[in-house]
C-alpha cells in the first residue's frame, strides 16, 4: 500500500490508544489493524513457552476459531461453553487477564462436527464491541459489558442456507459494520427458506444503535456450494477511492462503503462452474494488487486495484501456475514489507512473494505433520502461524527461516485455527482453553 493510504488506515483502525499502551497499536478485528494481518508491533518476543516468558494466561470454557480483538485494556474473546452448551462473549483485562465480564449469548454451539457458531471473530471500534455468531446472533456490549442492542440475521432475513456452519467476521470501517451473507440460493440439508430463493446479501450497520444503513442483493452466477463463503469483507482506498473487497460466489466485487453499491466485478476463478468451490481466504490487499486464493489446490490470482465496472482477464497481473505451492485453501495471506505472505494449507508450505509480480523469493515446508488453517500473522519482521495442534511456529521474515517451534497445546478433537494477535509488544495466543498473553 502507498504510505498516505496506510496513514489513512491507521486513523481509521483507531491506533490512539490510552494509558500505558499509548505507543501501542490495537487488534480491532479479524485481520488486525491495517487488516491485512500485520502490525508495527516491535521487540516481540520469539523465546516463550507454555510456562516460560508468560505474562499471564486465563482459562477459556470452551474452543473458537476467533480471533481475539483488542482495544486499550480489553480483550473481547467469542467462546463455546460445552459443558453448558453455550456461546459466550467474554471480556478480559489486558493487562491482568482477569475476565471483566461474560455474557450467554444462545444455547447450542454447533451443528457439525467442523466447527462451532463461535468462530466469527469479534470487532471494536473503541466504543462498542460486536459479536457474531454462526446461528446468527448479533449483538453489540460498551466495554463495561452493557448490552446495547441484539440481532440474529436468520430471524430477519431467512436461515442460512449452507453446506456446514455458517462464518463470516463483521467489520467495522467508516463508521458502519458491515456484514456479509454470501449463501447457497437454494436450501441445503434442510437450512435455507424453501418457499422462495436464497438471497445473498451485504449490508452496513449503525454500530452504536444496530440499525440498518443499507443492504444490497449480490448477484452470483455460482452454483451449489460454491455460493458459499466463509469470507469477511476487507476495506481499501485506490486513488482517493474507498471500496469495500468482497470475495465469494466465484467472483471477486468491489462496493461503495457509504452505499453497498457495486464498483466492479471480477470473476470467474472457476469457468466451468464447478459447484463445491466454497470459498474461505479473505482478500488482501497490498502495492496495488489484490490477492485472491481460489479454493482447494487451485491458483492464486492477483487482479490490479482501482478497476471499475465488469473486468477482463487483461487486469489479472499473474496467475500462480507456475508454481503449484503457491495456493491456499483457508488461511487468509498477509502483507507486510512490501511483499505478500501465503500460506499454504494443502502443500504445507509458506512462501513470500512480489505483489505485482508473483516471484517467490523464497518457501518453506511447514515442521510436523498437523495441518495450518489459521491464517500467518506478521509483525517485527516475524511470521506467527498455529497449527491444528496449537504449535506455534515463527519464522523470520526476511529469510524464512525457522526461528522457533512451541507447544502451546496438547492436541485434541477440537483444532486450532485462531490466528496469533499483535499487541502492545506482547503476543496473545488462543488455544481451546487457554487465552496466553506473552512477552514482558
Amino acid at each position: 500500500m502507498r504510505s498516505a493510504s496506510i496513514a489513512r488506515f491507521l486513523g481509521c483502525a483507531g491506533l490512539i490508544l490510552c494509558g500505558s499502551f499509548a505507543t501501542a497499536e490495537n487488534w480491532p478485528q479479524f485481520r488486525g489493524p491495517h487488516f491485512n494481518g500485520s502490525s508495527t508491533e516491535t521487540n516481540l518476543p520469539t523465546e516463550f513457552s507454555r510456562t516460560e516468558n508468560v505474562r499471564w494466561s486465563a482459562d477459556l470454557p470452551g474452543p473458537s476459531a476467533a480471533t481475539p480483538a483488542i482495544w486499550g485494556d480489553h480483550i473481547f474473546v467469542s467462546s463455546t461453553s460445552p459443558g453448558n452448551d453455550e456461546l459466550l462473549a467474554l471480556c478480559f483485562d489486558r493487562k491482568t487477564g482477569k475476565q471483566l465480564w461474560k455474557h450467554e449469548i444462545a444455547k447450542g454451539t454447533r451443528q457439525d462436527t467442523r466447527s462451532t457458531f463461535a468462530a466469527p471473530s469479534p470487532v471494536t471500534d473503541g466504543k462498542v464491541a460486536i459479536f457474531f455468531f454462526g446461528n446468527g446472533e448479533l449483538v453489540a456490549y460498551d466495554f463495561d459489558g452493557k448490552q446495547q442492542w441484539k440481532r440474529n440475521l436468520q430471524n430477519e432475513y431467512g436461515s442460512f442456507a449452507f453446506q456446514w456452519t455458517f462464518s463470516t467476521s463483521p467489520l467495522i470501517y467508516q463508521n458502519r459494520l458491515i456484514m456479509q451473507v454470501l449463501q447457497r440460493d437454494t436450501p441445503v440439508n434442510g437450512r435455507g427458506l424453501a418457499d422462495k430463493v436464497n438471497e445473498s446479501y451485504l449490508m452496513a450497520i449503525d454500530p452504536q444503535t444496530g440499525e440498518n444503513i443499507w443492504r444490497i442483493i449480490r448477484p452470483s452466477k455460482a452454483q451449489a456450494e460454491s455460493r458459499e463463503a466463509f469470507t469477511t469483507p476487507i476495506p481499501y482506498q485506490h486513488d482517493g477511492r474507498e471500496e469495500l473487497l468482497v470475495i465469494g460466489g466465484d467472483a471477486i466485487t468491489g462496493h461503495d462503503p457509504a452505499t453497498g453499491k457495486e464498483l466492479w466485478r471480477w470473476g470467474t476463478w472457476n469457468p466451468q462452474r464447478i459447484g463445491h468451490w466454497r470459498h474461505v481466504p479473505s482478500p488482501v490487499v497490498g502495492d496495488e494488487t489484490i490477492l485472491i486464493c481460489a479454493p482447494k489446490k487451485d491458483p492464486i490470482y492477483a487482479v490490479a486495484a482501482g478497476g471499475k465496472g465488469l473486468l477482463d482477464d487483461s487486469s489479472i497481473r499473474w496467475i500462480s501456475t507456475d508454481d503449484r505451492n503457491l495456493t491456499s485453501d483457508v488461511p487468509t495471506p498477509a502483507f507486510y514489507d512490501g511483499d505478500f505472505f501465503v500460506l499454504s494449507d494443502l502443500r504445507k508450505m509458506l512462501m513470500r512473494v512480489e505483489p505485482k509480480t508473483g516471484k517467490v523469493k523464497w518457501e518453506v515446508k511447514t515442521p510436523g505433520l498437523k495441518k495450518y488453517e489459521a491464517s500467518p500473522t506478521v509483525a517485527d519482521g516475524k511470521i506467527y502461524v498455529v497449527n491444528f495442534a496449537g504449535d506455534v511456529v515463527i519464522f523470520d521474515a526476511e529469510t524464512g527461516e525457522i526461528i522457533n517451534n512451541v507447544s502451546m497445546d496438547d492436541p485434541s478433537e477440537n483444532n486450532v485455527r485462531s490466528s496469533v494477535v499483535v499487541s502492545g509488544g506482547n503476543l496473545f495466543i488462543r488455544v481451546n482453553h487457554k487465552l496466553y498473553c506473552i512477552g514482558k
